[in-house]
């Protein structure tokens, strides 16, 4: 019997086309595993490496069969941010196609119906920390380290502090960046860059029982749940209830709703139908 700690895994199935060895896409029964697989770059977020990841998700976005995703990687480091190989000598047009991508990139985890949670093993730095930040969660083992140091290269983070300022606040985040130290990750939890910190043994089992739970839930009504808080989280007050009072209307009507409601006052499990 498997403890609190131990979940069991199935066997992993790929999702939707072969990846490229720089990145892994599996599945655990609902649940895709993707995985940054550069361990001998430190998982440095190229130009190739941010593309695949970008379509991978695009796949998963369209799969109503996988409820969440768990972003991973391989070695030591989560990710050491851009690579720098490709930073040096480049014209205009070449880096703000990097930095296009980037965005993108970011952008697309938080548009897909599925919540994204970042598995942090190890340091996680300029963009890394930025793939961090902009994941719906995150768990991390206590090895984990964060920062945005491209002060000290003379490029400052100044993509990665779009999603650190969300996550962490101004005054912090203005630290991290005008510092460019890193954080470790009690800091990182305290701080809310990410939810919870774990020993490195038991990350993978945190990250999937997170992920396990969140899947319970109707997968139409987290989509409708994760779309709404990304828009209104910038909305003033009075803009936000405008916005979220009507967008749970129109979730009131739906059947997920219904059988929710339904299955609580009659003291069962819920069966959603995703409709």
């Amino acid at each position: 019997m498997a403890t609190e700690r131990e979940i069991p895994v199935t066997p992993v199935k790929k999702v939707g086309q072969a990846a490229g060895p720089i990145l892994t896409s599996d599945r655990d029964g609902n649940i895709a595993i993707v995985t940054l697989n550069r361990p001998e770059r430190r998982n440095a977020l190229s130009l190739e490496l941010m593309q695949e990841l970008i379509r991978a998700l695009e796949v998963i976005g369209k799969d109503r069969d996988l409820r969440v995703v768990i972003l991973a990687a391989a070695g030591k480091v989560f990710s050491s941010g851009h690579d720098l190989s490709e930073m040096v000598g480049r014209d205009v047009n070449e880096y703000r196609e990097i930095f296009d991508v980037c965005t993108e990139l970011m952008e697309k985890i938080q548009s897909i119906p599925q919540p994204v949670i970042a598995q942090v093993q190890g340091v996680a730095t300029a963009a890394g920390c930025q793939l961090v930040a902009a994941c719906d969660l995150a768990v991390a083992s206590e090895e984990a380290r964060f920062a945005t140091p491209g002060v000290k290269i003379g490029l400052f983070c100044t993509t990665p502090m779009v999603a650190l300022s969300r996550a962490v606040g101004r005054k912090r985040a203005l630290e991290m960046l005008l510092t460019g130290e890193m954080v470790d990750a009690k800091t990182a939890a305290e701080w809310g860059l990410v939810n919870r910190v774990v020993p490195a043994a038991a990350l993978a089992n945190e990250a999937r029982k997170l992920a396990e739970r969140i899947a319970e839930a109707s997968l139409l009504v987290v989509a409708i749940g994760k779309q709404a808080y990304y828009t209104q989280i910038d909305l003033n007050q009075p803009k936000a209830y405008a916005y979220a009072k009507e967008v749970m209307t129109m979730n009131s009507l739906d059947a997920d709703a219904q059988e929710g409601i339904s299955a609580f006052l009659e003291k069962r499990p819920p069966c959603w139908t995703g409709k």
